[in-house]
């Protein structure tokens, strides 16, 4: 386990150096996320992160912060997720002041001018219809939103273009000075960091004054409806249609996500999945297929999601449908089981070789968890995953009673899209 330095204001901290490396990665993750806005200003939590890059006093315009960026070679960007948010710098370590000292300014600095926030609802909008616009996007919005109906958990993280629009500066100040408090942020610095590092956090991250945590969001609780009911449909003329199919998981703390990982490996996480042999390389049903799993805070989400030839999709459908029930009834072999421990182990490895990866490792998981296990202890919990426990977590997760379905194509309704596909 890895702990933290914790500054007096609450903030948490990791510090990760590591040899072979001339860079070094400086991470900042805020718990806070679409999940916890008001339906009023769904998408807040995407403009904040958008208009931190917009200028602060320090550096009053876009360009002040990017060029002091691009000068010296810098990568850096943002995200929003639904229960968190993430700034980082991946920067030449002789330079890592200056990341801190940007994202420090960017997060607790910024103008929200109101010009530029006009500017940018216009850009977010125009980013929201790119991704409805995507179908290989746009179904796993769909799909979320179906299976997490009634829960804040659902909604999109960029918001509407009606909330986009109508939300004011005031509102998304309060928002952001409600959920941007030390308490609720982690700072991870990988790379080739030296002993000055945490001094410079201190000073900026840790100048910032304590307040107290905000309310957390309701918790899931799922919606009895039937099948008809959990499948939605947009319906766009398209070749290739996106099929998503969503299970209710485990929350992220939960022990049974490692049997979880390792069944949604070994039925679609790699080239030589069930799924990807049995949908692709068998029938040749679609070009991509997999299956994951995305836990939340009390609940996840496992799919299965692929691109099909609408002209066989019954048979495509019975396809998958009769893999999950095969893993459900038979279980994994014993060289299936292994192999996926050894593709995760391989993937992990690999990852962790670069700064931004390795920041965030120990960030995500001092987040969300609220304790950072290595990554040799996370490969030991997964090398002690029986084949009994991916077959129960199998049966639990993957019922079809409580499946939700999300598909793009030329389909009137979610009902016509059932028929279609013989469910």
């Amino acid at each position: 386990m890895k702990k933290p330095i914790v500054l007096p204001n609450g903030l948490r901290v990791h510090v990760l150096p590591f040899s072979g490396t001339e860079a070094a990665t400086a991470l900042v993750l805020v718990k806070v996320g679409s999940r916890d806005e008001r339906l009023e200003i769904n998408g807040a939590s995407h403009y904040i992160e958008h208009l931190m890059f917009k200028g602060t006093k320090r550096r009053p315009t876009t360009l002040d912060i990017s060029r002091a960026l691009d000068a010296v070679g810098a990568e850096y960007n943002a995200f929003t997720g639904k229960e968190y948010t993430g700034y980082y710098v991946t920067i030449d370590a002789k330079k890592l002041p200056l990341a801190l000292d940007m994202l420090h300014d960017m997060i607790f600095h910024s103008k929200y001018d109101p010009k530029e926030m006009d500017r940018e609802r216009g850009v977010i909008i125009e980013e929201i219809n790119m991704y409805e616009d995507n179908p290989t996007m746009h179904v796993e919005d769909l799909l979320e939103e179906t299976l997490f109906r009634g829960s804040t958990l659902g909604w999109n993280i960029a918001g509407s273009p009606k909330t986009m629009r109508n939300m004011t500066r005031d509102q998304v100040i309060a928002y952001r000075d409600a959920h941007y408090v030390p308490s609720r942020m982690v700072v991870a610095i990988a790379g080739k960091v030296d002993k000055k590092t945490l001094a410079i956090v201190e000073k900026t991250f840790g100048s910032v004054k304590a307040k107290p945590d905000p309310t957390s969001h309701a918790p899931y609780a799922p919606l009895a409806s039937s099948l008809a009911t959990r499948c939605s449909v947009q319906n766009k003329p398209v070749e290739q249609l996106q099929v998503a199919l969503g299970f209710p998981s485990f929350g992220v703390a939960d022990p049974r996500n490692a049997a979880l990982s390792l069944l949604a490996s070994i039925l679609g996480g790699t080239m030589s999945s069930r799924l990807f042999i049995s949908v692709r390389e068998r029938k040749g049903l679609c070009y991509f297929v997999r299956a994951e799993n995305g836990p939340y805070d009390d609940v996840g989400n496992f799919m299965i999601r692929s691109g099909l030839d609408k002209s066989r999709l019954p048979e495509a459908m019975k396809t998958i449908l009769g893999e999950v029930e095969k893993i459900k009834r038979s279980g994994v072999t014993p060289r299936e089981l292994k192999e996926a421990k050894d593709n995760f182990r391989g993937r992990i490895l690999l990852r962790l070789e670069e700064s931004s990866n390795r920041a965030d490792w120990y960030a995500r998981q001092e987040l969300l968890l609220g304790k950072a296990k290595t990554p040799e202890e996370r490969m030991k919990e997964m090398d002690a995953v029986t084949a009994a426990e991916v077959k129960k977590v199998a049966r639990e997760v993957l019922d079809l009673s409580k499946m939700a379905v999300a598909a793009i194509g030329p389909f009137k309704d979610g009902e016509a899209f059932l028929r279609a596909a013989g469910l």
